[in-house]
């Protein structure tokens, strides 16, 4: 019986560290730029952080309704009189000691309450429905920051993915011409210099290619961040740049009108300015009298024993009635800072104006040069190709050195570089130009 005990705890074990590194065997995503950004807006820990941030906001209009509603408090109590309370009454010129109680009080009662006017109370149930259109555009506020990012961040993986190719396919030709150049020193057709310079062109790219590949590394961590996904999470970004660059229509964006009412930025500053003018209003209100209502019900008890107490009824209906009168100048204060806090928000509002307007201008410039940058570029590279195609056939032929080809090489690349980096600006700017017009 003991051997089969312990046999069937080994076999358990093992099953479960079998499933344990099932568990750690790490998960394989493979995402579009789509897929990717609705990814997270599921699981990105800011966004669920202002679902948090609402959810409390929603919960504080109710508090701050019911605090003003009518509310029924119960009470009981029962006490023992360890020494009754004597007095001493003089009758006739004889003092005679008197105890006034029992052994035991008991109070058993229940009241309602309500505010029948408050006016800081009717400001602040108006000012808890603004926080909670506040807490709804701080949501909104930060989907879409995180779909700007989610999008930048695909988009520069795929961009540095394609410098790669670049780098790798340049480190070929040139390794290729300094084995050439190698073999043509050892036959006395070439210099040492010729082959120093070819190694340390192959070094540099080397190192840029090392350099690229940390780069494409903290990216992808940035991007598995932003999806909230473990750090062993494997990414496969199934989108490629000439895909998403052929879906991009720079007259069509354009030919939008910008409507700075949609644009999130200006709904916080609007909502900001409406709390101003409810923290003046509350101001205001406190100038003004609360009247609140109660009406109470109580039964209170007495007696030397508790099988034989005698209960007695009480009940009262009650108004209060306060009046503010003087306050050595603090209410004043109050209202004169709201007011300054009103015309400060005003200021802001103006200002945010202004900046948005400028910003989608100057974004609407920006698009059209990066999209005459990118398609001057992308013909770059085909001239840069054929001067590179040209000298190859020089070479092979000894017509033009190993520098001549090297040149010509580098040329290419920076073509490429260039081209690559006009089209990260281009997509770039169409992200914040899409996230202004509030279609991203």
């Amino acid at each position: 019986m003991k051997r089969r005990l312990i046999a069937i705890v080994l076999i358990f074990t093992a099953v479960a560290g079998i499933g344990l590194r099932a568990q750690e065997v790490p998960q394989t995503l493979a995402l579009s730029v789509v897929q990717a950004v609705e990814y997270a807006l599921d699981n990105n820990r800011s966004i669920a952080a202002a679902r948090y941030d609402l959810l409390a906001s929603e919960k504080g209009e109710w508090e701050a309704l019911a605090a003003g509603l009518p509310s029924i408090d119960a009470s009981a109590s029962l006490s023992y009189n360890l020494a009754i309370m004597t007095r001493i009454i003089d009758f006739g010129g004889t003092p005679t000691p008197f105890k006034f109680g029992t052994n035991y009080d008991a109070s058993v009662g229940a009241s309602l309450s309500t505010v029948v006017f408050n006016a800081p109370w009717l400001v602040g149930v108006q000012t808890a429905k603004l926080a909670s259109t506040i807490a709804k555009q701080g949501l909104t506020q930060t989907t879409l920051d995180t779909k700007e990012s989610v999008k930048n961040v695909y988009f520069l993986i795929l961009t540095l993915k394609e410098t790669m190719k670049v780098i790798e396919g340049n480190l070929e030709n040139l390794n290729a011409i300094l084995a050439s150049t190698k073999a043509m020193y050892s036959v006395g057709m070439a210099e040492a210099t010729d082959v120093d310079q070819m190694q340390s062109t192959v070094t540099m790219l080397e190192n840029s290619r090392s350099s690229m590949l940390r780069s494409l590394e903290v990216n992808h961590n940035l991007l598995r961040f932003l999806l909230g996904v473990p750090a062993a999470t494997e990414l496969i970004l199934t989108d490629n740049l000439d895909e998403i660059t052929s879906k991009i229509d720079v007259d069509a964006l354009l030919a939008d009108d910008f409507r700075i009412e949609d644009n999130i930025n200006f709904q916080l500053i609007e909502s900001q300015l409406a709390l101003s003018e409810l923290a003046l209003k509350s101001a205001k209100a406190s100038t003004l009298p609360s009247l609140a209502g109660t009406i109470y019900y109580n039964r209170t008890g007495m007696g030397d024993e508790l099988k034989h107490m005698q209960y007695f009824p009480y009940s009262a209906v009650a108004l209060q009635l306060q009046i503010p009168i003087f306050s050595s100048g603090l209410r004043s204060a109050k209202i004169n800072k709201a007011k300054i806090n009103l015309e400060k928000s005003m200021n802001t509002k103006s200002m945010v104006s202004e900046q948005l307007l400028m910003q989608e201008r100057q974004l609407r410039y920006s698009l059209i040069n990066a999209n005459e940058q990118f398609k001057s570029q992308k013909a770059n590279i085909e001239i840069a190709g054929r001067v590179l195609e040209s000298f190859r056939n020089k070479y092979d032929q000894g017509m033009a050195s190993s520098l001549d080809l090297t040149q010509a090489n580098n040329n290419y690349l920076t073509a490429q570089n260039n081209y690559i980096s006009a089209l990260m600006t281009l997509l770039q700017t169409k992200v914040e130009f899409d996230k202004l017009m509030n279609k991203l």
